[in-house]
């Protein structure tokens, strides 16, 4: 530490022993720092801030304000465009020098870095624009900035207003011929289809067609097989019924026991309708009983006696007549499927290549299709828009704050500058000093000339003036404090004078 510590001293001592060298080489720095200070030109700056909005409540009802915050967004990265950075230098002083193609790019070039357009919201944009031309005053300068910027407004309220229907026009026009070429080749293929359907009638729609028609089919006779199990499990129930239905009623003249055996008779009827085996002991009880009624039934009837027709049994011959008929129909539709079936199975096994040929001629015919139909809406889109932007244009463009003329420059920051320029100086200075004593082998302290001889030191033996030489030092002092104190005061004066420019130019 105290090494460090006498490396300071001997820098401080080093420095202070060629002062004048420190303060000559800080005076020259100085000045001609400020001088670059003062040769650096004003730069002013001129804001203004604007609202875009494309969709109104016309645009949204008929639903074509899907591309408004896409619309606004272009339209922020255009307005800074080189055909509109152009447009401005032609038209306000910053084209007065430009005499060539490659001047004007270098013009639109610096003229790019100094405008800026900056998102504030969704629809509020801040439109910024710095001059600082050298051959301009810092009035001219002014001026230009709020030029600039009002250029810009113009040309976007102009380009977006009145050339929009233009631009919708030219649309429109690509779009009528785009759709006239996809017209034709839609029929074209349309054509060609046609043919191939006549020639190839089971093979319309080509393979997918097929394949759909296939499924279709399959599905059906699932169907139709799910139906005919139905319409059996309902004649089987209804010829059991039938069964165990007398087909005459005893009248007047029969005996109990044929009514007994009759009910005997529909009691089994109803329980084999309902899954009973014969085995089951209500089915086994049943039959015994049957078997006993019959010869008593017999004995009766060779007795005498008559009967009517059963009106429940002709109901019954009725409706096995109509689920018998329902039961070949759903037969004979099965059958038709499964020739249908088999069929067009083997039309798609046998023509492979035609197959093939049907399925590429049904996708280029419903590609074609679709383009065209997506061509027409977007056509009949535009078509509205164009309508609306003649009847009323949705777009609304609103400067907030205007472009105004700065009163004070927005760089250099020569305040800010004086000052640096004033501790680059003192540093430089100080440096310049610093490297003048290491030139020189001389030692400012008694450690440092041990520690270089590697001998021991026994004293040192301080300077003796006289008063004559103490009075030159002395003065020497106050010429140097005045020097140095002339360099503050020049910063100090050129700081107030860009105060006063600053006051006078607000």
């Amino acid at each position: 530490m105290n090494e460090v510590f006498d490396e300071f001293r001997s820098a401080l001592h080093s420095v202070w022993h060629r002062r004048w060298l420190a303060l000559a080489v800080a005076w020259g720095v100085c000045v001609l720092g400020w001088l670059v200070v003062a040769m650096i030109p004003n730069s002013y700056e001129s804001k203004s801030r604007i609202f875009v909005q494309r969709d109104d409540v016309l645009t949204q009802q008929i639903d074509i304000a899907n591309g408004g915050e896409k619309e606004i967004q272009r339209l922020r990265k255009t307005l800074v465009s080189a055909v509109n950075l152009e447009k401005v230098i032609r038209s306000t002083k910053l084209g007065e020098g430009v005499q060539s193609q490659r001047d004007m790019e270098g013009a639109v070039g610096a003229l790019t870095q100094k405008v800026t357009v900056k998102s504030e919201e969704d629809n509020l944009f801040e439109l910024t624009a710095t001059v600082g031309q050298g051959s301009l005053s810092d009035a001219e300068n002014a001026r230009l900035s709020q030029e600039v910027v009002q250029k810009l407004i113009d040309i976007f309220r102009e380009e977006n207003t009145a050339g929009n229907r233009g631009e919708i026009a030219e649309t429109l026009v690509f779009l009528d011929r785009q759709l006239e070429e996809r017209k034709q080749e839609l029929e074209a293929a349309e054509q060609r289809r046609l043919a191939f359907e006549a020639e190839h009638p089971e093979l319309i729609g080509g393979s997918d067609a097929l394949n759909a028609r296939l499924t279709a089919m399959r599905t059906e006779l699932r169907g139709v097989d799910a139906d005919m199990a139905a319409a059996q499990s309902a004649l089987a129930a209804i010829n059991g019924q039938i069964a165990g239905t007398p087909a005459t009623i005893a009248t007047a003249g029969g005996g109990s026991a044929q009514g007994a055996l009759m009910q005997a008779r529909s009691q089994l009827a109803g329980m084999q309708a309902r899954g009973l085996t014969d085995s089951h002991p209500d089915v086994v009880a049943t039959k015994r009983q049957i078997a006993l009624l019959e010869p008593q039934a017999a004995r009766e009837g060779a007795g005498g006696g008559g009967g009517t027709p059963n009106p429940a049994y002709t109901s019954l011959i009725s409706i096995r007549a109509e689920r018998q008929a329902n039961v070949q129909a759903l037969t004979a539709r099965k059958a038709a499927l499964q020739s249908d079936l088999a069929a067009m199975m083997a039309n798609q096994a046998d023509e492979p290549a035609v197959a093939a040929e049907a399925n590429r001629i049904s996708r280029d015919y419903k590609v074609l299709k679709d383009k065209y139909d997506e061509l027409l809406q977007d056509r009949e889109e535009m078509r509205l828009r164009g309508q609306v932007e003649n009847e009323r244009s949705s777009f609304r463009f609103e400067v907030i704050d205007p472009p105004t003329v700065p009163r004070a420059p927005a760089a250099p920051n020569r305040p800010l500058l004086l000052i640096g320029v004033l501790f680059a100086g003192l540093a430089a200075g100080a440096g310049a000093a610093y490297a003048m004593s290491q030139l020189r082998s001389t030692f400012a302290t008694t450690g440092k000339l041990e520690r270089a001889m590697d001998l021991p030191v026994l004293g040192s033996i301080s300077q003796s003036l006289s008063e004559a030489g103490r009075a030159l030092r002395r003065k020497r002092q106050r010429q140097f404090v005045g020097a140095a104190a002339g360099l503050g005061g020049l910063c100090v004066v050129l700081l107030a004078t860009e105060f006063v420019q600053r006051g006078m130019g607000a």
